[in-house]
């Protein structure tokens, strides 16, 4: 048996699709609006997250990095980040020639509010909350301080497409959002990426920065990359907005069921909080036998991971960085307890039940 902790579900229909885009042979499109399949990708992306725009891009790190081009944040520039996630948000920063500031995370491991007040400065530009596993972060109270503080809000929500709060989808509360399409993801387009505004400005600003900052031809406006959506992703990737609320059905059920396992156990099991709705992206317990667990379950044949087992800040490169965070005690806590659990589509009840006995006898 091998139950990987996320794997894409891709069927007929994807193929199907594909095989269109590779028979009329427009692979990609280089104009500023996208081709025909990137154009009903981030239509279909808008309306199931309620945004006014979308731009399709290549990646989830190239969301974040266009999202910051598109605010005009350059050398000098602070952004605020949590160093529990993934290490492409602070590496967006770093290529945009902004520092990254690291802020401390809550016990939902999403980022503190309160820490992020007391980390900024003149010098400060945006904060980047990241929705963790799929757990929306404290966002209203994140946009509240960014308010007062003159801040942008750029939601990293590349693990939270489905994932709502008080029935609002993450990514659609601050200036912009950004997903990643990667394989693991809820969705995917093999690879890619999305931004969301209700900003016309920042729209129009987002779809130059993917196009080298090109209009019309070779005219370049501003500064810009090359983070277009090639057509084949864009085709796998509509097809796959289709299936999302299956497949968001799906993980809620595996979740609630591993919980109804877990509960009563010498484990720490993810709750949602008042008016959340998660999408359940990583299933993520806390327990001090972590190196344990993860080795049981993995022997067992279930993709049992830990994310994050080293924090951003502790990361060499960014460890060495001048004036780096030396300390952020929630984060390094987390990382040393986080084991996640493979609660997607492809995991069957009779899965479920086996990780229920391998936890039980371990903690």
């Amino acid at each position: 048996m091998n139950i990987p902790i996320n794997m894409p579900v891709l069927g007929r229909e994807e193929m199907r699709e594909v095989g269109r885009v590779l028979r009329g042979g427009a692979l990609t499109n280089a104009s500023m609006e996208g081709g025909p399949n990137v154009r009903e990708f981030e239509e279909a992306a808008r309306r199931f997250l309620g945004s006014s725009y979308a731009v399709a891009v290549n990646s989830g790190t190239a969301a974040i990095q266009a999202a910051l081009h598109a605010l005009g944040i350059s050398k000098g520039d602070e952004v605020l980040v949590p160093s529990f996630t993934f290490v492409a948000t602070a590496n967006a920063v770093v290529a945009a020639g902004a520092r990254p500031v690291f802020v401390d995370i809550d016990k939902r491991y999403t980022m503190d509010p309160e820490d992020l007040e007391k980390k900024i400065s003149r010098r400060s530009k945006a904060v980047i909350p990241v929705h963790l596993y799929g757990n929306v972060a404290r966002v209203k109270e994140i946009c509240r301080v960014a308010d007062e503080r003159g801040l942008m809000v750029i939601e990293d929500a590349a693990q939270s497409m489905g994932s709502t709060y008080r029935k609002k989808q993450s990514g659609t509360f601050g200036d912009m959002g950004c997903f990643s399409l990667y394989p693991a993801k809820v969705v995917t387009a093999g690879e890619g990426g999305l931004v969301v505004t209700d900003s016309k400005d920042l729209y129009d600003e987002l779809r130059l920065v993917r196009n080298h900052g090109m209009m019309r031809g070779y005219d370049s406006r501003t500064f810009g990359l090359n983070l277009r959506m090639p057509e084949i992703n864009a085709a796998i990737a509509k097809v796959q907005m289709r299936r999302l609320p299956s497949f968001l059905d799906r993980r809620r059920t595996n979740a609630s069921m591993l919980s109804g396992l877990l509960r009563g156990m010498n484990v720490t099991i993810p709750e949602q909080r008042d008016h959340e709705e998660v999408n359940w992206y990583l299933y993520t317990v806390s327990t001090e036998k972590q190196s344990e667990l993860k080795e049981a379950l993995n022997a067992a044949g279930f993709g049992a991971s830990v994310y994050y087992p080293i924090p951003v800040h502790r990361i060499p490169f960014y460890a060495a960085m001048k004036g780096s965070c030396k300390k952020l005690p929630v984060t390094e806590q987390a990382a040393g307890r986080v084991l996640s659990l493979p609660v997607h589509p492809g995991v069957r009840h009779n899965h479920l039940k086996k990780m229920g006995t391998i936890v039980g006898k371990i903690v």
